[in-house]
């Protein structure tokens, strides 16, 4: 048996709280995505040391490198990677020159800073391209959508943009089609958001990095399973679990769709 005690936004102060709340609630194991491992990491060692079996998952992991004592990690381990990656296919459809404007998500967030750092020192090897704006949405499609808009107008010239999580690349399309700018503005981002995918078929998204949501989830079960029986990392499971992302262009855009959603065109 398992709960998913998701929050509405991202949190940190949340995330300790629940945290809390759910070492009082006899779980053989507890797995956080951890918003901010600064603030997180202090709360999963006081977890630890009271004889709790705490994992993280996800996109966000607080390690020993930071402090942290937690047991295992199962997610992804290269989101500096992903977001260079998606600001190097950016920067290859300009034709290495253009203004871009970046959404982050939210600060502190290991997963969306890193994407943003690896976007930055892509964007800094090319000479005549040009970061105008730098934004935080907070994981939000409407706070991406003004912060799009707002891009728009202070910016006739804008060529791209590049969405560090989710939310935003819906935000951003949506933004973009509004002002009826989709065919001279470049928009790259982060997952399988349906509606996501379905502008990235339609041309008006032009890749997205897309993550194994559900080997992330697969693999933190299975995982988490083996921590409850006691077993440590080693022979039995990593102490790491690294899951992929591919980058999706327009063209396997429909199969995801069919095989995520199952939509048919």
């Amino acid at each position: 048996n398992y709960e998913y005690l998701a929050p509405s936004a991202v949190s940190a102060e949340d995330q300790v709280r629940r945290l809390t709340e759910a070492s009082q609630r006899d779980f053989d194991v507890i797995a956080v995505d951890v918003a901010d491992a600064d603030m997180v990491a202090p709360a999963v060692n006081e977890l630890i040391e009271k004889g709790h079996k705490v994992m993280t998952f996800s996109s966000s992991d607080a390690s020993g490198e930071d402090g942290c004592r937690r047991i295992a990690y199962v997610g992804n381990t290269h989101n500096y990677e992903d977001g260079a990656e998606l600001a190097e296919a950016l920067c290859k459809k300009l034709g290495y020159q253009g203004k871009v404007a970046v959404l982050v998500g939210n600060r502190e967030v290991p997963c969306h800073e890193e994407r943003a750092l690896g976007v930055q020192d892509v964007m800094a090897k090319y000479p005549d391209m040009d970061i105008v704006e730098i934004a935080y949405d907070e994981d939000s499609v409407e706070k991406a959508y003004e912060f799009t808009e707002d891009f728009l107008k202070r910016h006739g010239d804008l060529a791209g943009i590049v969405c560090c999580n989710m939310s935003n690349p819906v935000g951003a399309a949506r933004a973009v089609l509004k002002e009826e700018r989709e065919q001279d503005v470049v928009i790259v981002g982060m997952d399988h958001d349906q509606e996501a995918l379905c502008y990235l078929r339609d041309g008006i998204i032009y890749a997205l990095g897309v993550q194994d949501c559900y080997s992330i989830g697969f693999d933190t079960v299975q995982v988490a399973v083996k921590i409850a029986d006691g077993l440590l990392p080693g022979e039995a499971f990593p102490e790491k679990t690294e899951e992929k992302t591919t980058i999706i262009y327009q063209d396997g855009a429909a199969g995801l769709l069919r095989t995520l959603y199952g939509e048919i065109e």
